[in-house]
């Protein structure tokens, strides 16, 4: 099972960006889908961003035009870059490996943004 780690995070204000990375410990390109995932306090944890091993992506629908997810296969690392940045998308950030059967989740980074 593969081990993630995410970095990046941060206190940032409206309309700056960040980027967050998500660091694996073995081989990507065979995990059927790598994706960014978010959970605010008090809520339910979110999809944010996923991409497949084909390549496809898709976005929830709150962050659409804003995020974009990317992975270096080299380098076995995910990255989420988030521009325009809102209050709202205050939240722990965690990283998830699925592999169909079973999922992988990294420790999360929290993101803060302020008004």
């Amino acid at each position: 099972q593969v081990q993630l780690v995410e970095s990046g995070g941060g206190l940032v204000q409206a309309g700056e960006s960040l980027r967050l990375s998500c660091a694996a410990s073995r081989n990507i390109f065979t995990i059927n889908a790598m994706g960014w995932y978010r959970q605010a306090p008090g809520k339910q944890r979110e999809l944010v961003a996923r991409v497949t091993s084909g390549g496809n992506t898709n976005y929830g629908d709150s962050v659409k035009g804003r995020f974009t997810i990317s992975r270096d296969v080299a380098k076995n690392t995910v990255y989420l870059e988030m521009n325009s940045l809102k209050p709202e998308d205050t939240a722990d950030y965690y990283c998830n490996a699925d592999y169909g059967l079973f999922a992988s989740w990294g420790q999360g980074t929290r993101v803060t943004v302020s008004s």
